[in-house]
């Protein structure tokens, strides 16, 4: 991808009014996918939009160390493989090879590091063993609880109760000191699934597993945090308290980039739900630039609805930016701006419609760096 001003340093992605300069590698992490079933529209957006801010720092000149994580080691991907029959790591290994050709299709470029929960169990052995050292954690008969009731302030607490519940954390489990406190070592009997620690056998925790990830990925933080939404608590806010106790060093990540929940009927796209809308359904009939600008047509904080017609719009749009690129017009001036667009919090919308008014250079411009042809 040909930078617009390669002689100038690069300019600093803005997120959330957060700039983010750095001196040679911005480090970016993104939650990744929970290797138990097909990819939806939900997944897609938060990818998409990590993809995107990844190119358009690449475009500037910056570049980007970008980890993206596999939790293999959860207890809904081992609920699902005894359902099946099968062994975790073999569904596991079968699910992350079907997300990894949806995202090539999708043209989401393949992440520079790839840390699997699997085979970070000693790191967060190690994490557990930090927070017990700092008085951060406790035992309680095998099992190891960290003290993350901070995580939960601000919130309605029956709000946060609820959601702890949604995300497995047993608020109502009465071992724990605080309800919001939650398991980073999940002691185990018989043939559970487990890894022998100085706890005895057992397994990590959710939220331990991705402090552990990026911190013996990138040390003591990251500069850029992406996620879904629905992420923000208890995951994240859990995440940041394990890794701030263990390291001492604020703040964990400098922005974070929470994508907006996709809706179809008013509801969160799960499959609890059972209104799921698979990527690979949507690339067998509208091509992968239709997809990734249905994805990128709004702000990317914003929640949104799904209906079938906004492909077909989005196609129509693609068409018209195609026609716009085709026109000689080559003002470097409007390329730039589509490009500051870009930065200033990824307003692809913005830079859309200055791309569609002065198209040549602009359009191609912004098709390139969105992955749109």
């Amino acid at each position: 991808m040909a930078r617009l001003h390669p002689d100038t340093p690069p300019r600093p992605l803005v997120v959330n009014g957060t700039a983010l300069p750095v001196v040679g590698n911005l480090h970016a992490y993104v939650c990744g996918i929970t290797p138990y079933d097909v990819t939806h529209l939900g997944h897609a957006a938060t990818y998409v939009w990590t993809d995107t801010a990844v190119r358009v720092l690449s475009a500037e000149g910056t570049f980007v160390t970008l980890a993206r994580n596999v939790t293999d080691v959860d207890e809904t991907l081992f609920a699902e493989a005894i359902r099946r029959g099968e062994h975790y790591d073999q569904l596991a290994a079968m699910q992350k090879f079907s997300f990894d050709r949806t995202m090539t299709a999708l043209r989401v470029r393949t992440p520079s590091v790839e840390p699997s929960a699997r085979h970070s169990v000693h790191r967060v052995i190690e994490l557990v063993q930090a927070l017990l050292d700092k008085n951060r954690a406790y035992v309680v008969g095998g099992h190891v609880f960290a003290r993350t009731s901070a995580s939960a302030e601000g919130l309605d607490p029956a709000e946060a109760r609820e959601l702890s519940r949604q995300f497995g954390d047993a608020p109502e489990d009465d071992r724990k000191e605080n309800p919001f406190d939650v398991t980073i070592w999940h002691g185990t009997a018989g043939n559970d699934v487990s890894w022998p620690s100085p706890w005895g056998p057992g397994r990590p925790g959710w939220h331990a597993e991705c402090a552990a990830m990026v911190l013996s990925t990138f040390g003591s933080g990251v500069d850029l945090h992406a996620g879904g939404a629905d992420l923000a608590f208890p995951h994240h806010a859990c995440e940041t308290l394990l890794a701030e106790a263990v390291t001492g060093v604020t703040p964990f990540a400098r922005a974070w980039m929470r994508v907006g929940t996709v809706c179809v009927d008013g509801q969160k796209m799960a499959k609890s739900v059972g209104n799921l809308v698979l990527v690979d359904d949507l690339l067998a009939d509208h091509s992968p630039g239709a997809v990734r600008l249905l994805c990128l047509a709004r702000p990317w904080a914003d929640a949104w609805e799904y209906a079938p017609g906004d492909l077909d719009e989005a196609e129509t749009t693609l068409d018209a930016l195609f026609a716009a690129a085709a026109r000689p017009a080559d003002n470097a001036s409007t390329a730039e701006a589509v490009q500051s667009r870009l930065l200033d919090n990824l307003d692809v919308p913005g830079a859309l419609a200055l791309a569609l008014e002065d198209g040549g250079l602009a359009a191609r411009h912004l098709l390139d760096v969105l992955a749109l042809s």
